[in-house]
């Protein structure tokens, strides 16, 4: 349709109001959106995708203002995507992120969109990664990712994103023995946020001794994974934490780890996405309620009225 060729076109050449009006459509009516999106697609892979998670409190939406500053001031565009915890009343993001980065919302270099979980485990909304293409296709720089830190089980990220930061804090007491298991790995960078705090040393020698323990868990391609000591009250280690994001995607490139990493994020993505269509799908009609009735009275198991939805499907 003309309009949708419209839209396109007015997304790719950057322009706000398009951008905003095509991620509202994917967040709201993602089937309607698809011819768009495939169109938005095929103009992607020029950007820097990094996310941010790390349990509550750790500083992660202070860290992508600091680091989105940063990396104006070097002259790149940064698109955010924050994923905010659902408003148990309308379904919908809190934005507690857009308003903890208002500084940033007249910058014309600077896009944000708050996104609500709407019950999504993992940490990401489910149009996260369709927001993250638009952003892409516009022409952004670099785009960061703030999950919503749900501790441990926030794994999603890892295979979203192209690097990956995992922030921690001092004081907050169980907060490395948190993320020691499943997020600990999927590090490409540890950040300690609020160093300028006392007990920052020892938080940065517990991850150190962890990352050491775990060091073959995953294969890097000859990557070390850093902790680096950051505070936004002092600025101290930002501008040495986005040279750190740069070095990693250099990395990625130069080692052939990228290529690596984007075909699991793609399998991840379609199977994602073809979970959520027939999860939809086999929500509508009449023959969920016949399945169910059928397994209540007994006359088959839950597997295999499973096996006869899809058949029928």
């Amino acid at each position: 349709m003309k309009t949708e060729t419209d839209i396109v076109s007015r997304v790719l050449s950057g322009e706000t109001r398009a951008i905003a009006r095509l991620m509202s459509k994917v967040e709201g009516r993602p089937d309607d959106s698809a011819d768009m999106m495939a169109a938005i697609y095929a103009k992607t892979g020029r950007a820097h995708v990094i996310g941010l998670t790390g349990v509550p409190g750790s500083g992660k939406s202070t860290l992508v203002h600091v680091i989105a500053k940063e990396l104006r001031r070097q002259g790149k565009s940064v698109g955010i995507v924050a994923i905010d915890p659902s408003s148990p009343y309308s379904g919908g993001a809190i934005l507690g992120d857009r308003v903890r980065m208002s500084d940033l919302s007249t910058d014309e270099g600077v896009f944000i969109r708050s996104l609500a979980t709407r019950g999504a485990l993992g940490g990401l909304a489910r149009a996260a990664l369709d927001t993250a293409d638009i952003l892409d296709a516009a022409g952004f720089d670099v785009i960061l990712i703030e999950t919503v830190g749900v501790g441990q089980d926030e794994v999603d990220i890892a295979e979203s994103a192209e690097t990956v930061l995992v922030v921690s804090a001092p004081g907050l007491g169980d907060d490395v023995q948190a993320i020691k298991a499943g997020v600990l790995e999927i590090a490409d960078i540890h950040v300690v946020s609020k160093c300028d705090k006392d007990e920052s040393s020892r938080t940065v020698a517990d991850l150190k001794s962890m990352l050491k323990l775990g060091s073959a868990v995953r294969d890097r391609f000859g990557w070390d994974v850093p902790v680096l000591r950051t505070s936004a009250e002092t600025h101290l280690g930002i501008s040495e934490l986005v040279e750190t994001l740069e070095k990693h995607r250099l990395h990625l490139a130069e080692s052939g780890e990228h290529s690596v990493r984007k075909k699991k994020i793609l399998s991840k993505r379609i199977i994602k996405t073809a979970e959520d269509m027939l999860r939809q799908r086999l929500g509508q009609g009449e023959e969920l309620d016949a399945a169910v009735s059928e397994v209540m009275s007994g006359q088959t198991s839950p597997r295999r009225a499973a096996e006869t939805l899809l058949r029928d499907l």
